[in-house]
């Protein structure tokens, strides 16, 4: 294995050292986004508490300070990814503005009628609605490249989807689902023998590969700071010159004219043509101070660490039964995603969750992928540096505790209050739910109401009953007996159908104005779930709510 230590590479982490249910936090969604090092978060403060100040336009001293810093990260960059000039690196607010830049910026300048830009089946929805704007503005068309049976864009197959109409293609390094290396060498091969234009969407590989966009050869290369460590709001977008020079700006205002009159306006020059505005000046400072510190830790010796973490994983993972990796393969990143027999995906990461885990449940913006896979979404698993096998075990020891919890919740379910006849079993839940000590017990309690939650009939599932705002799908149906209200509900999720029991308990066989008099809030607060439930699923529970409301206004 490789020099990596672990152990001092976690201790930059700050908000790791932190305790839920008075353990420490495992952090397994760095997918989505990584912890900061400390460095960051001081460079952050450093900016607002010793020179906060506009970039570029005054000339005062603070300023000075602030646009020498500013640029400094620029140049950082770019050493970073081996781009040739200072210009071809431009600030965005992330991976999808970047994105959505080139589509309407180079789009702009490329595609026409009948032209064709293509993606793969396995993008991010930021790498695909962009484009589908744009082939809608210029009636122009998407096209699609299918994946190996490995999971990796299918390169024979999309040399025969190129004609002399394409003029784009646009995919990722690494699918944020998937976590293979698709083989952009070969794609950016085609592209230069075809004469498209190669745009690669590195978000997720940024933090685990040793990147060179000269070596790549690319046309473009995007990525986000915040999935290497790095501020939220900060993006990079690397172009060539060449075609940047070429490209009408995206937006228009501060920063990106040479001069404006009401006859005519001139753009400034690269990079600032494609910068309008003030950008995020504190979090591109900090930028740089992630990006030297991943260089001290040296990636050498990070990549060959990962891969052990990734292997070890991906072997225990396998070790679960019933548990399904959406592709068998060893992936090249620490992301792992997997369904679990009988499992809706937004159960698993709610016991992880009360188990002091942070995952990924869903579609991950990627629902073309899950509809290919034939699946609502999945569980993602994805690790980093700062990540130690200790960890991954404690994650697979608490699946298999979620398992056999779920046999012993199959086995005392009768114990538990007929919802459908207790008229007061509001108050009932209150005194239950009081006499609970954390979120642990509480989300047991939530998980056996779930299953013991009648299901409605398919043919209640229908689109008129769908509650919207949930992040898994729900139903609510209703009738009225003798002006009394009885409301039915369903959720493919046992968690969701748990909390669904516990708003029916509030509203069931009451009269429209008993409903509307139910003070709701005093009732949720009484139960002690609302701190401890993720904004997504608080949002869901008011989604459902309003919906009730709605039906009795």
């Amino acid at each position: 294995m490789s020099r990596f230590n672990v152990k001092k590479f976690r201790s930059h982490f700050p908000l790791l050292a932190q305790k839920y249910n008075g353990a420490e936090i495992v952090y397994f969604d760095n997918a989505a986004t990584t912890q900061k090092p400390q460095v960051v978060i001081q460079k952050y403060q450093e900016y607002y508490q010793q020179y906060n100040a506009n970039v570029h336009r005054a000339s005062h001293h603070l300023s000075t300070i602030s646009t020498t810093e500013f640029e400094r990260s620029r140049n950082v960059v770019k050493e970073f990814i081996h781009a040739k000039h200072l210009e071809e690196i431009i600030w965005s607010k992330g991976t999808t503005e970047s994105i959505n830049l080139l589509s309407q910026s180079l789009g702009q300048l490329l595609i026409n009628e009948g032209d064709e830009i293509i993606v793969s089946q396995s993008e991010h929805h930021a790498n695909i609605v962009p484009w589908q704007i744009l082939t809608q503005q210029k009636k122009a068309h998407l096209k699609v490249i299918p994946l190996t049976a490995q999971g990796t864009i299918d390169v024979e197959a999309l040399e025969k989807l190129i004609t002399n109409k394409t003029k784009i293609i646009s995919c990722a390094h690494i699918s944020n689902v998937i976590g293979k290396i698709n083989p952009i060498n070969d794609i950016i091969s085609l592209c230069k023998k075809h004469d498209i234009v190669s745009i690669i969407d590195g978000a997720q590989a940024i933090a685990h590969e040793q990147v060179d966009v000269q070596e790549l050869d690319c046309d473009f290369y995007l990525f986000s700071a915040h999935k290497i460590y790095g501020p939220t709001g900060v993006g990079v977008l690397y172009g060539k010159r060449d075609l940047l020079n070429k490209m009408p700006p995206y937006q228009g205002g501060g920063e990106m004219i040479s001069k404006v009159s009401f006859s005519g306006t001139t753009y400034n020059r690269l990079p600032f043509k494609f910068e309008a505005g003030t950008p995020n000046i504190a979090g591109i400072i900090a930028f740089a101070s992630a990006i030297e510190f991943l260089a001290q830790q040296n990636m050498e010796d990070i990549i060959p660490y990962e891969q052990h973490i990734t292997q070890y994983c991906h072997q225990k993972l396998n070790s679960i039964v019933g548990l399904k990796l959406i592709y068998d393969e060893l992936p090249d990143i620490p992301v792992f995603s997997f369904t679990i027999d009988s499992y809706h995906n937004h159960d698993v990461a709610s016991f992880l969750d009360a188990n002091g885990i942070a995952i990924r449940a869903g579609h991950h913006c990627a629902m073309p992928l899950m509809d290919h896979l034939s699946l609502d979404g999945c569980v993602r698993v994805s690790l980093s540096a700062y990540n130690t096998t200790k960890e991954v075990d404690y994650l697979i020891n608490t699946l298999k505790k979620m398992l056999l919890e779920n046999t012993n919740i199959l086995n005392n379910v009768d114990e538990y209050i007929d919802t459908e006849t207790n008229n007061e079993l509001s108050e009932q839940l209150v005194v239950t739910f009081s006499n609970l000590k954390g979120w642990d017990s509480r989300h047991r309690e939530i998980m056996m109401m779930g299953k013991r939650h009648p299901r409605l009939s398919d043919d209640l599932k229908i689109d008129d009953n769908l509650v919207q705002g949930c992040e898994s799908k729900a139903w609510l149906s209703y009738q009225v007996i003798n002006d009394k209200y009885e409301f039915f509900a369903d959720s493919d999720a046992k968690v969701i159908r748990g909390l669904l029991s516990i708003v029916l308990a509030a509203f069931n066989h009451k009269t429209k104005q008993e409903i509307k008099a139910f003070n709701v809030k005093d009732y949720f607060k009484r139960l002690g779930l609302i701190q401890h439930l993720s904004p997504s699923r608080a949002n869901g529970l008011n989604a459902i709510v309003e919906r009730i409301m709605n039906v009795v206004s």
